[in-house]
Formats: C-alpha cells, structure tokens, sequence
C-alpha cells in the first residue's frame, strides 16, 4: 500500500514539474486558467509532497523491501555529496558565480541530493523515490538545455555583484545542511547522518 501512494505522490509532483517544460501546453493553461494556473500547480505539487511523504512513512512502517546492500562507504560519499547539494540549491536564489557557473543550480542541487542518496540506500522504495527524482532531473535539465539552444531561455553568465551572494550561498547551505543532518534527518526521517 505505502509503495502505491508513493508512486502516486511521485507522479502527481513530477508529472506537474514534467508538464512545465511541455511549453505551448503549459502556455495554453495559463492563457485557460490565468493566475489560478498558479494555485492549481501549488496544490498538485502540494499533494504530491504529501503523498510522497506519506507513502515512504507507510512503506517504512511495513518493512524495507531490500534489493542490495550498499557497502559502508556509498554512505560517507553521500554524506559528502549533500553539502554541495544543499548550496547549489540556496544558491538559485542567490544570483552569483556559483548560479552563474552551474546555470541552473536547482536542478544541479536536486540531482546530486537524488544521486546521493540513490547511493546510499538499496531498498525499493529508497530506489524508486530517488531514482524518479534523479530520472526527472535528468530529464529537466536537457529540457532546459534545448529551450536554452532555441533562445527561449538565457542563463546567468556575468556576475557583478562581487562574490558577497556565494559567500552567503556557501554559510547559508552549510548552516542548513548541518540543520538537516543534526535535526531534520534523525528526528523527522527517524536515520541519523552522523554517527552510525
């Protein structure tokens, strides 16, 4: 049951990322809807998020499902991986040489966050949760890539503001991925980071 609403989370909240690239049916739905496109696209994701959640909580609660066993060390390499992880994501917000030279951070961020703990976990709901975030971010990023090819899309290239908002990505992500790894992790995932 918990894999069930699990994929159905994951098809709800990719499947409304998915439909993003999908330009001139995208446009069409903003040209149908208006700005309630907006609020539809935040509750399917929302509901998505929700169910995603939900279903890993149930599948847990059920019992792994193992296909291998990681050895020890795809641990240590994902715990490594999060922290770039963490400040490619905080840096999307914040225009600077590091969004500049990975272009689009978000997506870069999501796939080593999805990869990473692809890495770390051989269970099959792990598997297909990771893996489907690590497919779509793929697959996003070439999307993105071809827009960007046409001339729909221009990416961040020069940078003038000095190197304030890197410095602030790079304290602001290690803050938030020693949150994650001291306190989100363990009390709300219920998997300690460190330590183990």
């Amino acid at each position: 049951m918990g894999l069930v609403v699990l994929i159905a989370g994951l098809v709800l909240f990719l499947g409304a990322h998915t439909f993003v690239t999908a330009r001139e049916a995208r446009t069409a739905a903003i040209a149908r809807l208006g700005k309630a496109y907006w609020l539809v696209f935040a509750l399917v994701s929302l509901a998505g998020v929700v169910l995603i959640a939900y279903g890993f909580y149930l599948y847990r609660a059920g019992g792994y499902i193992e296909i291998w066993s990681p050895p020890r060390f795809m641990r240590h390499i994902a715990i490594g991986l999060m922290l770039p992880a963490i400040i490619l994501i905080t840096a999307a917000y914040l225009p600077g040489h590091i969004k500049a030279w990975a272009k689009h951070p978000m997506l870069a961020g999501v796939k080593l966050w999805a990869f990473a703990h692809f890495l770390a976990n051989g269970d099959l709901g792990s598997l297909l949760l990771f893996g489907a975030f690590l497919a779509w971010g793929v697959y996003a990023r070439i999307a993105v890539k071809k827009r960007e090819a046409r001339g729909e899309v221009t990416t961040t290239r020069a940078v003038d503001r000095g190197w304030t908002n890197d410095i602030i990505a790079v304290a602001l992500g290690t803050v938030i991925y020693l949150a994650f790894a001291y306190v989100f992790h363990p009390v709300l995932i219920g998997v300690p980071v460190f330590g183990v």
